[in-house]
């Protein structure tokens, strides 16, 4: 569908001004309303662009935290990173607090350093959705020549040479926007012909294409996934940080299961000393001596292990929180911080799922996935609808011998209009119903995802916190076993020293000890890695231990 119109002044300067004077009222309007229409769709596209980034939709909300989250949070303070792996060597050992742990890993771990890029990266997937609005400038340069022969065998020769510079640009309103200045020369053998045009085209999408939805939004889905992006790091900083925690109570763990099967040894030693010496007078029977011989081995093989262990957690520590540091195969870390109950236990379990539920980095990707699909329904869905786009053109051309008077009469009374509507549209439109019908069960998809994160989060949050209190419970329990077998220890020590008991009843009541006190710090560590899950799993790991991966501790909230 086609409707054009044009009309060209090519006569002599009187000519033009009679036929100006027969219809001036006419053409000034029909010019003046171009003019002026053309202003219009400018001014409407450039203020509709100027006003796309109204992303409150997508920004994080800001989470008010619970009374006791407010107390664990750190406000105001800034990080700095401890410098205690300077001049890292291997015969000197490093003093390690739990903070200053966590602060390396942040500052060094090569995983994390690797995850700070990818909202770089989708920042550039921003930019270049943003670019199609950019405007284009566009030039051209052409010459030719030909030659034609005549029926008279006259020769007649035509040399063409024309410039066009332009300038373009599309509007989120579903406007597109072209100027173009263009000259050229038409060179025949008997007269040179200067050409000068300035002109201006707006095209303006009816049906697919039009409005700013459809069109921001791939930019709207782009910078979605900087924001999902920027979860991911969240994500993954809480996983880093919770893994440093852990691991680091894990090895004063060991160490500490070292120190208690290293006296447990000594005291093995001891016994086996003193049943040597009472066989030697006479006090215990040889056959005495084998149980407190394979007490001393047992105890060595324990406290084998146990240095194993401590050997391997530290490897691990250090891969965690500085990798140079692997470097040193001898460097001693020697932790600062030790596994103290703290005096306040868990919340409410219903406060840590409400903190879950507004705090969790994956059920925030979810939500923003589920936005991200709603714009896929916009466009899949105007994808639908035929193409149908409403073009007008209008120029002014001058014409002379010359290109400086050419350029001068371009403001002459000769003009060109041209307008229409175009219109396409596939017949059967499979491949667009396709997309849409796509859009639409993966919005379904998405619904349900996020459904299925909650419940897991509810499953987490609720596992998690049953696992605290029974772990708060073993402090205690554990605490008065160790206190109980202590005593029986002695009880049986005076008994042997009289008499009255055996070096087998000893060594088990030795075991007995060991065996309460490592289940005691293993309580105390246990209790201390199950409150660290608990915030991992209600997503506010970070934020209590006042950590920020966006560069202020405000950026923290943001989705």
């Amino acid at each position: 569908m086609n409707i054009e119109r044009k009309i060209l002044f090519r006569n002599s300067p009187a000519r033009m001004r009679a036929a100006i004077a027969r219809r001036p009222f006419l053409l000034r309007c029909l010019v003046a309303m171009i003019v002026w229409g053309a202003i219009v769709v400018i001014f409407s596209g450039c203020m509709s662009f100027f006003a796309v980034p109204d992303d409150a939709k997508y920004k994080p909300r800001l989470i008010s935290p619970s009374p006791s989250m407010s107390d664990a949070v750190a406000e105001g303070d800034e990080a700095h990173a401890p410098a205690a792996f300077s001049g890292i060597t291997p015969e000197v050992p490093v003093n390690v607090s739990i903070e200053e742990a966590v602060l390396l890993a942040m500052e060094n771990n090569r995983n994390l350093v690797m995850q700070r890029l990818a909202p770089e990266v989708a920042r550039t997937f921003e930019e270049e959705a943003q670019s199609v609005f950019d405007p284009v400038l566009s030039a051209s340069i052409t010459e030719g020549r030909s030659r034609v022969e005549e029926d008279d065998g006259a020769e007649k020769r035509l040399q063409t040479t024309d410039v066009l510079a332009g300038l373009s640009q599309f509007f989120p309103t579903g406007t597109d926007i072209h100027a173009e200045l263009s000259t050229g020369r038409n060179d025949t053998s008997s007269y040179p012909r200067y050409e000068t045009r300035a002109g201006i085209t707006a095209t303006q999408a009816l049906l697919a294409g039009r409005g700013i939805e459809p069109n921001l939004a791939l930019l709207r889905q782009a910078r979605i996934d900087t924001l999902v992006s920027e979860y991911e790091l969240q994500g993954f900083a809480e996983d880093l940080v919770a893994r440093v925690e852990i691991t680091y109570w894990e090895y004063v763990l060991a160490r500490r299961q070292v120190e208690i099967y290293q006296g447990s040894l000594e005291l093995a030693e001891q016994q086996l000393a003193e049943t040597r010496h009472r066989i030697r007078v006479g006090g215990l029977a040889e056959t005495d001596l084998a149980a407190a011989q394979a007490e001393v081995a047992l105890r060595t093989e324990a406290l084998i292990n146990a240095n194993g262990r401590v050997n391997r957690l530290r490897v691990r520590l250090l891969k965690l929180i500085h990798p140079i540091g692997l470097a040193a195969i001898d460097t001693e870390l020697t932790p600062q911080s030790m596994p103290v109950v703290p005096e306040e236990g868990p919340d409410d379990l219903n406060a840590h799922l409400d903190l879950a539920m507004r705090m969790r980095p994956d059920l925030r990707q979810a939500g923003l996935l589920l936005d991200r699909g709603d714009l896929d329904l916009v466009l899949t869905r105007n994808g639908l609808l035929p193409r149908m786009d409403l073009f007008i053109r209008l120029g002014k051309t001058g014409y002379a011998d010359s290109f400086g008077r050419s350029a001068e009469n371009i403001d002459g009374d000769g003009y060109d209009i041209v307008g229409g509507l175009e219109f396409f549209m596939p017949v059967a439109n499979r491949a667009a119903q396709a997309r849409h019908r796509r859009a639409v069960l993966s919005q379904r998809q998405s619904v349900e995802s996020l459904e299925n994160i909650r419940d897991l989060i509810r499953e987490d949050i609720k596992i998690a916190y049953i696992e605290t209190l029974r772990t708060r419970q073993q402090v205690d329990a554990t605490a008065a076993t160790r206190k109980f077998q202590e005593e029986k220890l002695r009880a049986e020590t005076a008994k042997f020293r009289v008499g009255k008991s055996t070096s087998l009843h000893v060594a088990q009541a030795q075991r007995d000890l060991v065996t309460s006190q490592v289940a005691e710090v293993e309580a105390i560590t246990g209790f201390l890695i199950a409150m660290i899950e608990l915030y991992r799993f209600e997503g506010s790991l970070l934020a209590r231990r006042g950590i920020s991966i966006f560069g202020s501790s405000a950026a923290m909230d943001r989705p």
